[in-house]
Formats: C-alpha cells, sequence, structure tokens
C-alpha cells in the first residue's frame, strides 16, 4: 500500500520521485502510515493525500457540502474518540451509517465505530482538516446548548485559565509539529516569509517564494491560537498579550542549517496575524556576481567600493535585496587591516569580524546615538542600516568628511530620487556634492526556471516599444524566453531572484545639477548621459540574455520607470 500510494501522488504529480524516497527511508525507522509522513514533511498537502487515497481504495471522496450537517452520536461515542480517530458520521439510515474517515483501510476503527454505533458502517475518505473542523463545530454547539441559560459575564481582562491552557495547547506534540512542518516546508520552497492570517471561520497560510505570495495548506482553523501560542513562546512573547503587536526572534538549526527568523504579530478582527521571516544564514550568497551584477554596474561598484572614503547609498523599497548587497560589499572589503562596525535594526546576517550593533530604542540606543559612540572607536568602514532622519544623515555626512567610508539605505524609488531626498532632509548641497560617492537603486526580478524556459522571437511591436534593437548587436534578433513551469520550478516557471540595478556615480556634471537645485528627472538625464544605465534597461538586458521575462522587469521596475 505504501509504494502503490506513493507511485499514484507521483504519477499524478503532486509529489516528485526524491520526495517519495526520502519519506519512505523515514517510514522505514518510524513505522508511521505513509501518508501521514508525507503530510508532516510538507510533501503533499493532505486534499491531495485523500483524493489519491480515494483513487486508490476505490472509495468515494467526501464534499464538503456532506460535513455541513453531521450526524450527532454523542450520546453512542464520544467527540474525543472521534477526534483522535479523525472520523466523523456524515448521514444516517435505518441500514448503516455514513462516516468520513482519514484512513478507510483501518479495520480495527471501523470494527469499533460498528460496535460503538451498532449499524455497518460505510466508509468515505476524508481531509483531516474538514473532519476537524466539523468536529469544532458539533463541540462548540453541544457546549452552547449546555450554557444555556447561563448569565453572560463579559471581562476585557485576560482569563489566566486561559492562558494556561494555551500554554499546555502550544506545548502539545500535534501543534509542535504543525509549526515545525511549516518552518520546513518554507525552506524547502525558498520561501522568505510565512503569513499566518485568521479569518472568519478560516485559517490562511501563505509563503512568500520568489517576492510573491502563494497559498499552502493551513493547519485547522480551531487550531490557530495553538499554533500562534507555539510561535509566540518559541519567540519569547507574551501569550497573554492579544491586543497590542510584538516583535521577537527565533533562532533554529533546520537539518544542518543556521535560521534566524524575525516575528511580527498583530492583532486583527478576527485573531493575531504573525508574519515570520525567515533569514536562511547559509542560503545567501555575498558575492556580486551571484546576485546578479554584471557589465559596467559591476565594473563601476567595484571602483566605487576602492575608494578610501565616501558615502554610498543603496536604495529601493523593502525587500528589494538592499541589506544583501551591502553585507556583500562589507564582505569584499572585510580584511584584517580594516575595522568595520555597523548599526542596523534588525541585524539580518551576522558577519565574523565585523562589529554589528543592535539598535535598540527603548533605551535610547538609535542610529544617531549610536554612531556618535562608534565614530570614537576608530573605525575603517561604517554601515548605517537606514538613513532615518536628519540628524542620521548629518552625522554620517561628517564621518565621510573625516575621511570614512560610509555605506547606508535609503526608500527611494530611483538612483536620482536619492539625491532629492538627501536634500530634503536638509543635507547642505556642498556638502553632499563633496562626500556621496554613488548611489545604487535596485530591485529582485524572478529569474527563469532553466529546465522549462521556452524561446520565442520578439514582435517587431515589441522591439519598437521597449527598443530592444538599440541592446543588439547590428542586425541582430532579439529572443526572449517564456516561464512554462515544470516539476523543477514547482509549475511556476521561475527559480530564484537575480539583482537589476542602476549605479549613479557622482560626476562634475552631475555635481553641477545638484548645486544648481535641479531635480530627479534633470539629475536622471545627465547621469544617463554620464554612463548611468537605468534599472529597466539592466532588466532588458537580463531579458534577452534568458534570465528574466520582459513581463518580470516591467512588473517589479513600474513604479521607478513611470518616475523616469
Amino acid at each position: 500500500m505504501n509504494s502503490r500510494i506513493g507511485d499514484i501522488l507521483v504519477g499524478a504529480g503532486r509529489l516528485q520521485p526524491a520526495q517519495l524516497e526520502r519519506a519512505l527511508r523515514v517510514q522505514a525507522d518510524s513505522g508511521e502510515r505513509l501518508g501521514n509522513l508525507l503530510v508532516q514533511l510538507g510533501f503533499v498537502a493532505e486534499r491531495d493525500l485523500a483524493a489519491s487515497l480515494s483513487q486508490m481504495l476505490d472509495i468515494p471522496l467526501a464534499t464538503t457540502e456532506q460535513y455541513q450537517s453531521p450526524v450527532d452520536v454523542s450520546a453512542r461515542v464520544s467527540l474525543d474518540f472521534l477526534q483522535r480517530s479523525r472520523a466523523i458520521p456524515l448521514a444516517e439510515t435505518d441500514q448503516h451509517l455514513l462516516v468520513a474517515m482519514t484512513d478507510p483501510s483501518d479495520r480495527y476503527l471501523l470494527n469499533a465505530l460498528e460496535l460503538s454505533l451498532g449499524k455497518p458502517v460505510e466508509p468515505l475518505v476524508g481531509v483531516s482538516a474538514d473532519i476537524q473542523g466539523a468536529l469544532e463545530k458539533m463541540s462548540e454547539q453541544a457546549e452552547d446548548l449546555s450554557n444555556l441559560g447561563e448569565p453572560v459575564v463579559t471581562d476585557l481582562d485576560v482569563n489566566l485559565d486561559d492562558i494556561e491552557h494555551l500554554k499546555d495547547m502550544a506545548s502539545e506534540a500535534p501543534v509542535i509539529r504543525a509549526v515545525n512542518q511549516m518552518i520546513v516546508r518554507a525552506l524547502e520552497l525558498r520561501a522568505s516569509d510565512i503569513h499566518i492570517e485568521p479569518y472568519d471561520g478560516t485559517l490562511k497560510v501563505r509563503y512568500r517564494i520568489d517576492g510573491v505570495l502563494r497559498n499552502m495548506d493551513p493547519p485547522p482553523v480551531s487550531s490557530s491560537a495553538a499554533v500562534v501560542s507555539r510561535i509566540k513562546v518559541m519567540a519569547d512573547l507574551n501569550i497573554a498579550e492579544r491586543r497590542l503587536p510584538q516583535d521577537g526572534r527565533i533562532k533554529l538549526r533546520v537539518e544542518g542549517r543556521e535560521v534566524d527568523m524575525r516575528i511580527s504579530t498583530l492583532p486583527t478582527l478576527h485573531g493575531e496575524s504573525v508574519v515570520m521571516r525567515l533569514l536562511d544564514q547559509g542560503g545567501v550568497p555575498l558575492d556580486f556576481v551571484a546576485l546578479g551584477f554584471d557589465g559596467s554596474n559591476l565594473t563601476r561598484l567595484e571602483a566605487l567600493l576602492a575608494r578610501p572614503q565616501g558615502i554610498i547609498l543603496v536604495t529601493g523599497p523593502t525587500g528589494s535585496g538592499k541589506t544583501t548587497t551591502l553585507y556583500a560589499a562589507l564582505e569584499q572589503l572585510n580584511t584584517p587591516e580594516k575595522k568595520i562596525l555597523t548599526v542596523e535594526d534588525p541585524i539580518e546576517y551576522q558577519l565574523e569580524g565585523i562589529n554589528q550593533i543592535q539598535v535598540q530604542p527603548k533605551i535610547d540606543l538609535t542610529f544617531a546615538n549610536a554612531l556618535r559612540s562608534i565614530l570614537r572607536q576608530d573605525p575603517d568602514i561604517i554601515m548605517i542600516g537606514e538613513m532615518r532622519d536628519t540628524e542620521t544623515a548629518r552625522i554620517a555626512v561628517q564621518a565621510a568628511l573625516t575621511g570614512h567610508k560610509v555605506f547606508s539605505t535609503l526608500h527611494t524609488n530611483d538612483a536620482p530620487s536619492s539625491i532629492t531626498r538627501m536634500l530634503d532632509m536638509h543635507v547642505d548641497d556642498f556638502l553632499l556634492t563633496s562626500t556621496v560617492d554613488g548611489v545604487l537603486a535596485q530591485r529582485l526580478v524572478r529569474k527563469l526556471c532553466e529546465h522549462c524556459r521556452e524561446p520565442y522571437t520578439a514582435s517587431p511591436a515589441m522591439v519598437e516599444q521597449l527598443h530592444l534593437d538599440t541592446l543588439l548587436p547590428e542586425g541582430g534578433t532579439p529572443t526572449l524566453y517564456h516561464a512554462k513551469g515544470c516539476e523543477h520550478c514547482e509549475y511556476t516557471g521561475y527559480w530564484g531572484r537575480t539583482t537589476i540595478a542602476e549605479l549613479l556615480v557622482m560626476t562634475e556634471a552631475i555635481r553641477k545639477v545638484i548645486i544648481e537645485r535641479g531635480d530627479a528627472d534633470s539629475i536622471r538625464r545627465v547621469a544617463i548621459n554620464e554612463g548611468m544605465i537605468s534599472m529597466h534597461e539592466d532588466g532588458l538586458h537580463k531579458a534577452l540574455l534568458g534570465k528574466t521575462t520582459i513581463e518580470e522587469v516591467e512588473r517589479v521596475t513600474q513604479a521607478a520607470h513611470e518616475v523616469a
């Protein structure tokens, strides 16, 4: 039966052969049923397993409508037994009972139900989450009936008994296993974030994979409070506080990999929403070529890094890879001859040989206060996590004027806008032009899966609209690629991400425009004349090389492109 259910899942494209082999090895040691193991390891969804089991056993799959009015058999069999057995009676006649079960091949359970219920049982294949949800609703209805007529007491204070109950649930093996599976599966799919979102009667779990959110099979809605409590316990947060946002961290070693997670909880209408950002210590290459920098952008960036002093800014929206780029720069400059200090909020990755400081506003350890102190530590290179205010920007400028090399980030759409943003922060134009060496604006685009990408010839209209002919040798035919989808890329057509960027290097011509208080468009025009490749053009280059698609470049550069 083990190999048969595995073969059906593989044949249906719901399981990869390598995953089946891994599950069979684990199953040989644990003795647990293969179907349960596949779900626990996160290889298949419960609903896919149920559909394959229905096909294998030739037993119908219970429909959603059948769970709407289950049969109340509490007088004959306890709800606890049904919950442990993952079974629920859905309909009853004089001759038999129709019962949804996660494993209709379990003869022991069938015999026990027939004995308890006093009738033959006709099994249906059920999805565990559907069964648990229907049993939960049945339990709530029974509790409402038992409480009928009792006075209702409303108390805004947290019930201590409830807190103890949450702690107990959070320490139960199924909840621990569910959270662990969620994390392991996210790592296997290369997710950067896990979103756990409660709604009215449902719980949604989504993973952000290659910058795009994808729905995943959630745990039963009845376990949402226990799952959130488990995460809060792991992050050392207050599980009694459910009315205010909280932030925390979790450090784990998963299959030999160091994983650091930033946890954010937020109270919503139907419960606490949780976002877990996964920082895989071993999964990020701190190398410019591996990150996607090439051509003149790479040459000009390395020339800026070779300068002994000055400010280099990296700009872009949240999640555009700014911090990773800065870490790659620090890694390249990290030699025994140089002292490097960083001020970050939060510290995303720990770098060996670099002194990293975590901002702590509660004790007044802000970016500005930390910067004043570290300048007395005789550093050669300083990295500021973000220029958030005028004071921080001015101290950074003073540090560059006194011979330090300074790296920092800003939140602007493109490189020229960073210059005007610094001016808006009341940094004097003559100081800005004498300290800022360059501004790098970047985005992350999804890379095409090399196993299934499909080439096509760009239409004349597309060539004219995007000016692709100017990016090719004279007479060349522009070949682009479609994202098709295969087993390797989970049928998305993409695998991983790469950087597209524009690098503005401060020149005399650009300094003149800044001193004359030119706007961002004026700075952009001069920067392009001075050799800057726009972010959109860099994306088109990568599309022509088969690294990404035109659609993906347009998606991530739309805002910056419209500004230009």
